[in-house]
């Protein structure tokens, strides 16, 4: 790999990935955006992509493609940033594969357990786990607005193979452009950190149709998202995982699943979240997609229910977004009996 001078291309530029991928290139990195939203290539063609933080807003010219572009593009690339949802991962991996150099390295800035799908498809040999913490959200094509800057925003990387142990220092060179960025020795450990916080916040706050600071003020709604979370903190145990401290906690404990959760959640509700903060959950469900409860929540169930326990938090979660997606539910505060019950 030439790291002088990489080749990088983000498949999935919504709200996240255009954000960081607008960071990589004010940076004089050559980056590609791949994206599936035609009218969004169209603007960021015309107009760049904006990107609105609360101290500023910047516009960047980009290289922005449509998926069926894709395989007019002739030069491959380095580093591939996959930022899709995570049940996309697949075949957003099939697309870019013949595109991405024989040593290069696929990063999954996603959230759930997604490394394993890239390293599926890609070879583990090019997989690079990643966590996210980046607060952003896209309600017109070309124009992010972006909660947390590169000045708050936080990446964890790392490889699950010996062949990508020692070359994450490759990734972090670009990502920390966008991000303060730290090196895990156990990426699929610090994932888990990180799905312990989407399990307790994303889809129970999205089910109420409320703003996470919103949502937590609901009787008992903050007490129930420890439950999620908890259970997602013991599932992670249980899988052969360890709680690994992420955001840069440095007080963790990582011997009660219960109490580490909390201080997860709390990390995040204190630096990562604004009074307006919508989970990417809500944000799906208010654009009429699906969203990923089956790859965190869901994810949680299956773990516990193959060693014959179970996350009954977590079954409502998905139950309630099943139906929810199945327009047999609204999305209402008034859902927290359901969810209680």
């Amino acid at each position: 790999m030439s790291i002088d001078t990489p080749r990088i291309a983000f498949v999935g530029t919504g709200a996240n990935g255009a954000a960081i991928a607008a960071d990589l290139t004010r940076a004089g990195h050559d980056v590609t955006f791949i994206e599936q939203w035609p009218a969004h290539v169209a603007a960021m063609r015309e107009h760049g992509i904006t990107v609105k933080m609360p101290d500023r807003t910047e516009n960047t010219a980009v290289k922005a493609y449509d998926l069926f572009e894709v395989a007019t593009l002739r030069h491959p690339f380095d580093i591939v940033f996959i930022v899709v949802k995570a049940y996309d991962t697949r075949w957003a991996c099939e697309l870019i594969k013949p595109l991405v150099k024989p040593d290069g390295l696929v990063v999954g800035l996603q959230n759930g357990m997604s490394v394993d799908d890239i390293a599926d498809v890609m070879g583990p040999e090019r997989a690079v786990g990643a966590v996210i913490e980046v607060a952003s959200n896209m309600w017109e094509p070309g124009v992010c607005n972006r909660e947390t800057p590169p000045e708050e925003a936080w990446f964890a990387i790392g490889g699950i193979h010996p062949a990508v142990i020692g070359r994450e220092q490759e990734v972090a060179d670009v990502l920390r452009h966008a991000g303060t960025v730290e090196v895990s020795d156990d990426i699929r450990s610090s994932k888990w950190g990180k799905l312990i916080v989407n399990a307790a916040e994303l889809v129970p706050s999205a089910i109420l149709d409320l703003e996470l600071a919103k949502a937590i003020q609901v009787p008992g709604m903050y007490e129930f998202m420890l439950r999620c979370g908890t259970e997602a903190a013991r599932a992670a145990v249980d899988s052969g995982s360890a709680l690994r401290p992420i955001f840069g906690m440095t007080d963790a404990d990582l011997t009660n699943p219960e109490v580490f959760a909390e201080q997860l959640f709390e990390q995040v509700l204190r630096r990562f979240s604004s009074p307006t903060t919508r989970t990417t959950s809500l944000q799906d469900w208010m654009k009429g997609r699906r969203n990923e409860v089956h790859e965190i929540n869901g994810l949680v169930v299956d773990v516990q229910r193959a060693r014959g326990g179970s996350a009954p938090a977590n079954e409502r979660v998905v139950e309630l977004a099943r139906r929810i997606e199945a327009g047999e539910l609204e999305r209402s505060p008034e859902n927290i009996a359901l969810l209680l019950a």
